[in-house]
């Protein structure tokens, strides 16, 4: 039992790595495809000004209700169910 708890809090640590890594990296695209929408919309104002930064910002405030960003939490949740389904399926059977 304590080699279980050990195996969970050791892919709890990796998962939690694994999720803050992914989450920069999917609010940072999403950063990015706002930044170049403005530029299309705003060729005269293309660049990095003000107008473009509280834009990107309020933008930004939404994206984490969305579906796309919740389904990054699964990185949390699917390993550790599965693994902790198998570790009873093969020793309590």
């Amino acid at each position: 039992m304590m080699a279980l708890l050990r195996l969970i809090g050791l892919v709890l640590v990796i998962e939690l790595l694994f999720y803050v890594l992914l989450s920069i990296y999917i609010r940072s695209t999403r950063r990015e495809a706002l930044e170049k929408e403005w530029d299309r919309r705003h060729p005269e104002a293309a660049g990095n000004s003000a107008p473009r930064r509280e834009f990107v910002r309020r933008s930004m405030i939404g994206f984490s209700k969305t579906l796309r960003a919740r389904l990054v939490g699964l990185v949390l949740v699917l390993p550790l169910v599965a693994i902790v389904v198998i570790v009873i399926l093969v020793n309590y059977d």
